[in-house]
């Protein structure tokens, strides 16, 4: 029985594929926790991933920067859509602005957390190479663990606030930073 995808198309298929868990972890930092639950993060990303796919004429002779930009957009684009059909009462047009910055602010939290050097443009693209691996080890952790350094390390959010979210006190939230860290160390050392 043949394939229903080419070589070709499976190539472009599973290099779009490695932007997933930077994509995941851009959308799981920057949805709101109490619409996590009501909102598909993995179809928001899943759909990203198939309008990129679609689109790999438009993307095929661009940086992987630009790739990266034009993933982000369309990510926020997806994720307003989805709030859209979330909130019955309709259209915020704040609301979706917010969502657009918040995606870019991540994307500058993520790169202040692994350095806070200025690059020159030779190393953008070893850059974007450790913010997906960092993406991935994260996804790695016990996801307490990796709820607490997303929200602490990449958010932003104070020791108490974490704690809040997480329902959880401020010495364990302090435990789960220690020991996700440290395991987070490890993964990207490996």
């Amino acid at each position: 029985m043949a394939s229903l995808m080419t070589d070709l198309d499976q190539k472009s298929f599973d290099a779009l594929e490695r932007y997933r868990p930077l994509l995941s972890l851009l959308v799981r930092t920057k949805v709101d926790r109490k619409l996590v639950s009501k909102v598909d993060l993995s179809g928001i990303v899943q759909q990203t991933l198939l309008e990129a796919f679609q689109s790999l004429s438009k993307l095929r002779d661009r940086s992987e920067q630009e790739i990266l930009g034009w993933l982000r957009r369309s990510l926020a684009n997806n994720l307003i859509d989805e709030v859209r059909r979330v909130h019955a009462w309709g259209r915020n047009p704040h609301a979706e602005v917010s969502i657009e910055a918040a995606l870019a602010d991540s994307s500058a939290h993520f790169e202040q957390f692994l350095t806070n050097s200025d690059l020159c443009p030779a190393q953008r693209c070893q850059e974007l190479e450790q913010h997906m691996r960092l993406a991935k080890c994260l996804l790695q952790l016990p996801e307490r663990q990796r709820l607490a350094v997303e929200l602490h390390r990449l958010q932003c959010l104070s020791l108490e606030e974490t704690a809040g979210e997480l329902k959880l006190t401020k010495a364990a939230v302090a435990g789960l930073l220690r020991r996700g860290m440290r395991q987070l160390r490890e993964l990207m050392e490996s």
